[in-house]
């Protein structure tokens, strides 16, 4: 890990020993996207699954544990965008490599930032491009997932995790604080005193104990990870975009509103379904006994 993640100050008490397993890359059914807006410098784009209908995002600054420096969560931002907007896409997942999903933000890019730099420039804006994802979202977590990367993954609908991976919010250990999120979607995950303990201490939580805790969902062997998300992706992708998309904003707002405003959100959601030619098909076919086929209308 270079000085350009979480400094060599920090280096051992953040980042145990390399882990050793084989990443299983799902190449099977990949295909490249062949535009050349896709030729990106830090992330490779493709889409996967049988029908090739889930976007796949990789992390690919390997040789820096995929730090996210502003040029890699710009290319995010791009990838998120053109995938929300290509019909032939139900879900996305963003995932990393063997060693790290991302060990952090890029310290060494950030390291002199002044205060009026970062209100001037609206420093970390571009990262709200991921939670503002209108499909379903899925990060696949294998290795190190600190600071800006555990934030990155608390910004996706779902996590599902590798054996080996490690989560923390190390921020405090350098003279700073989380400033993606780490402080505030922690908390509607774990709890209050767990993510106390977690921002205070700087101390990394296992895959086990992430998922006791309910920042996973599941852990897999690390070789099975990306391909048991992209088998979620594709049941997901399964539905109706239209519905998944309402069914997500849904879940979103409960985080952020009080249980009446919540639910009288989702009483006109629920309404609005009805609206949908996918409502008809879905029920009709509920009663034909058959599979629906859904059109997104």
């Amino acid at each position: 890990m270079s000085t350009s993640t979480l400094g060599r100050v920090v280096l051992s008490k953040f980042l145990g020993n390399k882990s050793n397993f084989k990443y299983n890359q799902v190449t099977k059914n990949v295909r490249l996207f062949s535009a050349v807006a896709d030729n990106f410098e830090f992330i490779k784009l493709s889409k996967t699954g049988e029908q090739q209908n889930i976007g796949l995002i990789q992390l690919n600054r390997p040789k820096a544990l995929n730090a996210l420096n502003n040029g890699l969560m710009e290319e995010v931002g791009k990838a998120l965008e053109k995938l929300d907007s290509d019909s032939s896409v139900g879900a996305i997942v963003i995932t990393g490599n063997e060693k790290a999903f991302a060990a952090g933000a890029d310290i060494k890019e950030m390291a002199n930032n002044t205060f009026a730099q970062c209100v001037g420039g609206n420093f970390l804006e571009s990262w709200t491009k991921v939670s503002s994802t209108r499909k379903p979202l899925i990060a696949a977590v294998n290795g190190y997932a600190l600071g800006g990367g555990c934030e990155l993954a608390m910004m996706c609908d779902i996590i599902y995790a590798g054996e080996s991976a490690k989560f923390g919010q190390p921020e405090i250990l350098i003279g700073i604080i989380p400033g993606a999120g780490g402080t505030q979607r922690l908390i509607r995950s774990v709890g209050k005193s767990k993510a106390m303990e977690i921002v205070l201490t700087g101390n990394q939580v296992n895959a086990q104990d992430a998922e006791k805790m309910g920042l996973v969902s599941k852990v897999f062997p690390a070789d099975k990870l990306l391909g048991e998300t992209v088998k979620l992706a594709e049941k997901i992708a399964s539905n109706s975009q239209i519905t998944n998309a309402i069914a997500k904003e849904c879940v979103n707002v409960a985080l952020e509103s009080t249980l009446k405003e919540g639910l009288r959100f989702e009483k006109r959601m629920f309404h609005a379904c009805f609206a949908t030619k996918d409502q008809k098909e879905g029920m009709a076919a509920f009663v034909e006994k058959r599979k629906a086929k859904f059109t997104n209308e």
